[in-house]
């Protein structure tokens, strides 16, 4: 009996499971649909200047983005399994790699037209779209294989650099040395892993899952049947919360104007940077950064949003700009 259930456990999934729906997957895939939209929410904010900076680009927003992205295509994984666990149901596949796919594509000329320097060529739902394909297979290999197979994807990027694959055609791979400029950048390498780890958890838990009252939870309380409807409709919700949320929030700048210190890092950076390159002392440079700042946003001749500067309003910045550094340098020369 032991050996039946581990040799079961490591090549199969009981018929009981797949094809068979949870709630409480449902329920996961709902709360990656609200980490998802947060992190949304949060860069429309930078984009629109409605915070102080795009956090959402900060390295804590950008290992929040990668750890949403990978609990959905995990879930994609687990996903396959539940619907082809038991052989593969060929109309409902071909039925949802076609919404997927065409999806994709909306999402593709959408952001053409909003986004044409930064629009989506192989974004989380393109990923989704190819993972669905080349994961089919591993429904059938041995766990362990799948297993490897998902090490493996998931550290290639780390292992393979090559120049031939830098060219643009390749994008959609991610072994190039370079990332591409996009908002939205799902490569199948690591990326594919993430469904192939969601393939074994699959393979190996649902048969748990089926037979425990987890598996057998159903939602009773409104926000519970909302969270379920919400991951069952995953696609639609990402589709549109979108446009939405960015439908708001510029109405939002339009009433309140956008935050006066939007852009205050950036141009911090791009002063000290431009300062050290022509001949001033780092130290000097930041304390000047932040003096010119504050001098021009007291003035209201912070400009991060493209409006043009009068020839008065230029030489007076260049005017503040000269006289931070001008009277900082001279302090640093007195003797204490």
């Amino acid at each position: 009996m032991f050996i039946a259930e581990i040799r079961f456990a490591f090549l199969g999934t009981p018929h009981t499971a797949a094809r068979r729906r949870f709630p409480i997957i449902d329920a996961v895939r709902a709360a990656a649909l609200l980490a998802m939209a947060s992190y949304h929410a949060l860069w429309d904010l930078g984009f629109l200047r409605l915070t102080a900076e795009n956090y959402a680009l900060t390295p804590t927003g950008h290992r929040a983005a990668e750890t949403i992205a990978g609990t959905f295509l995990t879930l994609v994984g687990i996903g396959l399994v539940l619907m082809n666990g038991s052989g593969i149901r060929l109309r409902p596949t071909l039925i949802r790699l076609a919404r997927i796919g065409g999806a994709a594509l909306l999402v593709t000329i959408g952001t053409y037209v909003a986004f044409p320097d930064a629009y989506v060529f192989f974004g989380i739902l393109h990923c989704i779209a190819v993972s669905t394909v080349l994961g089919l297979p591993f429904l059938f290999l041995p766990v362990p294989v799948t297993a490897l197979a998902a090490a493996a994807v998931l550290a290639e990027p780390v292992l393979v650099h090559a120049p031939v694959l830098d060219a643009p055609i390749l994008y959609f791979l991610g072994l190039g040395s370079g990332t591409p400029r996009t908002n939205d950048y799902v490569p199948l390498f690591p990326w594919f892993g993430f469904v192939l780890t969601g393939i074994v958890i699959g393979r190996l838990s649902l048969p748990w899952l089926a037979a425990s009252r987890l598996g057998a939870w159903a939602p009773r309380s409104a926000l519970g049947r909302a969270a379920t409807f919400a991951g069952r409709h995953s696609l639609i919700v990402y589709l549109v919360h979108q446009p939405v949320l960015l439908a708001v929030l510029t109405g939002l700048v339009s009433l309140t104007g956008p935050n006066p210190r939007a852009g205050v890092r950036a141009f911090r950076a791009d002063y000290v940077t431009i300062c050290t390159r022509t001949g001033g002392e780092p130290p000097l440079c930041r304390i000047a950064a932040r003096c010119t700042s504050e001098a021009l946003i007291q003035e209201d001749l912070f400009r991060e949003d493209g409006r043009p500067f009068s020839p008065q309003e230029r030489l007076r910045a260049q005017a503040i700009s000269q006289g931070c550094y001008g009277a900082i340098e001279a302090a640093s020369r007195m003797p204490r």
